[in-house]
């Protein structure tokens, strides 16, 4: 199954493609931000990734509550391991 997971933008990778670096319960990935370059995605954002993709900005508040959703549910495991699964390129340095 695929979720919707939030995660909190850590860094923007202006370019073809743009990619960001994401938070998601701890866990930093990078994912593909081309859907959301245009609106000028930026570190502190906040965005619904599904499979490797930022697909939607969203608020804090919501992000958050979905995140304790996925917990209650016992589905948080699950987003870590789909997360594990995105290769867009080399890590961003920190």
């Amino acid at each position: 199954m695929c979720l919707a997971i939030p995660g909190r933008v850590v860094e923007v990778r202006e370019g073809a493609p743009c990619l960001a670096m994401v938070e998601v319960m701890k866990v930093r990935r990078l994912i593909n931000a081309d859907l959301l370059a245009a609106d000028g995605l930026a570190p502190g954002d906040w965005v619904l990734i599904h499979v490797g993709f930022a697909m939607t900005r969203i608020s804090e508040d919501a992000a958050l509550e979905q995140l304790r959703a996925l917990a209650t549910l016992g589905e948080d495991r699950q987003a870590i391991e789909e997360l594990e699964g995105y290769r867009f390129g080399p890590p961003l340095e920190p």
